[in-house]
């Protein structure tokens, strides 16, 4: 499998979900949190011209003359999210097109919502490097990472697999 964003937001979120999801496990169909996420980018997708962007193997939910714009539904893992962004950024980045990043999280309890802007540098693409190796490494092993439970893994699609 071809490292994409959302390999990417489950290697720096949960090493286990990213092996998971890169062999074809797939839990999210069962997830209300996934639900809730897919609702909001379908409300965006209504509500502006330039969404969703298909480029190889990465969907971008929004771009724009400055921006590549990633929508959130909260901040929960917002160092994974950075990430993902980032890779994007660097994808575009490769095929010409430079952009600034931006993270809008859209908290369903909140009336503000967040504002996160990005911007790639050669530390950051040394360090992306590092992250895509270690993404192909892992998701080549036989089986996944062992479960570290945390207070994240509540509200993960994979719950059950790795729990019940």
């Amino acid at each position: 499998m071809k490292v994409n964003g959302t390999l990417v937001n489950y290697y720096i979120h949960c090493k286990r979900q990213c092996w998971l999801h890169s062999n074809r496990i797939n839990m999210e169909n069962n997830s209300e949190e996934v639900k809730v996420g897919k609702a909001i980018h379908e409300l965006k997708k209504e509500q502006g011209k330039k969404t969703e962007v298909a480029i190889d193997n990465i969907r971008i939910d929004k771009i724009t003359k400055d921006y590549l714009i990633e929508i959130k539904k909260s901040d929960a893992d917002i160092e994974a999210v950075r990430w993902q962004l980032l890779f994007y950024l660097k994808i575009l980045k490769d095929k010409g097109i430079e952009r600034r990043g931006k993270i809008e999280v859209i908290e369903k309890k909140k009336e503000n919502n967040k504002i996160i802007y990005e911007e790639l540098n050669e530390e950051i693409e040394k360090e992306l490097k590092i992250i895509v190796k270690g993404i192909e490494e892992l998701i080549d092993l036989p089986k996944p990472p062992n479960v570290i439970f945390e207070n994240k893994c509540k509200k993960c699609a994979y719950y059950e697999y790795c729990y019940i």
